[in-house]
């Protein structure tokens, strides 16, 4: 293929690099190398059986056509009974839209509100789409750095700095992907006096970790009154019911913003999979122990993924309240070398440890955050232990 004729709009975008790093990891296992990969952001759950039963019950009763765009209304409606139950927010069946994953939900919603030259707010360390979607869409990215020293979360002083009148959006993620930081009732409330004062901004709120947290009730920035009716709350299945492959999430929006991704998802991708639809539609009508099964089991791997590094020289390590994430400071080692070789950056560190320590991980340049690295506990105790035993080696051996 000649790739001089890749659009512009293509061509200014970047790799994912946590599917890049995915993919060496398994590049490697595909040649014999006993790598761990702990680069990637899935549950290591099986789906729950009652939700794949209901997926079968689906193929028997035959829902194999085209649903309606946004989705099946008797899904729609169950999120919207969900939404009031766990979040106390209100909202009807017209303002939810279905997707193939989160993912495209939160495109789908750039897409639909930001012009060429628009200004989109993106706190980092930020998941590594959110840039990207944002020059899809021909935006400006304006980030604003909040280190470990902060726990990885913005104030609203820094907000408040880093909004003009050409911003039109801000993608809020609590809890975080990559830091695995979770805002508190309060400190949302502050963000949210903050953007009060600006109607023009959209509030763009990922909350597709909110099950996985670590402090007890998730809070949601669309709880408060003064921003309510500009708040985008986005979500799924994916990360509460280890339903990462199913393809399934949404986006509960005002009116104007739900219709609009109706229409452009109408046009290139219509209705995520009937399939795993009704999968959704049952795990959100269905028992919910799972959920508390799985949290409890990422609450006990972060207590050791961070007893374990805080036990490896040179990182600096907070703890983090939700998500499966952790994210140490690793600029401690940046500059130092290994036969020859420099490391200049975390991405060169992440390469390192996976080549040198068979240990798969995502360096934080791609999130933002060039002194941090990524590590994900969505793995078995016995593979976090073994990971972080042959990176404290593989780290031994830089000078």
């Amino acid at each position: 293929m000649n790739t001089s004729a890749v659009s512009g709009r293509l061509a200014s975008l970047s790799p994912s690099e946590t599917l890049a790093m995915s993919q060496k990891s398994n590049d490697l296992k595909a040649q014999g190398k006993d790598v761990i990969n702990l680069s990637v952001g899935e549950p290591d759950f099986f789906t729950p059986d009652f939700i794949k039963e209901a997926a079968k019950e689906a193929i028997d009763k035959n829902f194999s056509f085209y649903s309606p765009v946004p989705g099946y209304l008797s899904l729609r409606n169950a999120i919207v009974s969900k939404l009031k139950k766990e979040n106390n927010l209100d909202f009807q069946a017209d303002q939810i839209v279905c997707s193939n994953g989160a993912k495209q939900a939160i495109c789908n919603v750039v897409l639909s509100v930001i012009d060429p030259g628009d200004e989109v707010i993106i706190p980092a360390p930020y998941w590594v789409s959110y840039a990207e979607m944002v020059k899809l869409a021909e935006g400006t990215n304006i980030i604003i750095s909040a280190g470990i020293e902060q726990d990885f979360k913005i104030t609203a002083a820094q907000l408040e700095a880093a909004i003009t009148p050409k911003t039109k959006a801000i993608i809020l993620c609590s809890p975080s992907n990559p830091t695995g930081s979770v805002y508190s009732k309060e400190e949302l409330e502050s963000l949210a006096n903050v953007l009060a004062c600006h109607p023009q901004i959209i509030i763009i709120s990922d909350e597709i970790y909110e099950h996985i947290n670590y402090i007890g009730r998730h809070e949601s920035i669309a709880q408060f009154a003064s921003v309510r009716d500009r708040v985008v709350v986005v979500n799924g299945v994916s990360k509460a019911y280890a339903m990462t492959g199913w393809r399934l999430g949404w986006i509960a929006a005002p009116l104007w913003i739900a219709d609009a991704c109706n229409k452009l998802q109408g046009q290139y991708t219509s209705a995520p999979s009937s399939i795993a639809q009704k999968a959704a539609e049952a795990a959100y009508n269905g028992p919910q122990d799972c959920i508390e099964i799985m949290r409890k089991t990422f609450e006990r791997r972060r207590d050791l993924m961070v007893a374990l590094v805080q036990n490896i020289p040179g990182f600096q390590v907070n703890q983090p309240k939700g998500a499966f994430y952790l994210f140490p400071n690793c600029s401690y080692y940046i500059g130092k070398s290994f036969r020859g070789t420099t490391l200049e950056n975390s991405a060169d560190l992440a390469m390192y440890l996976l080549e040198e320590g068979l240990v798969a991980s995502v360096g934080g340049l791609a999130f933002g955050a060039p002194d941090c690295i990524r590590f994900s506990y969505a793995a078995s105790d016995e593979k976090i232990e073994e990971a972080m035993e042959r990176v404290k080696k593989a780290l031994k051996k830089l000078a």
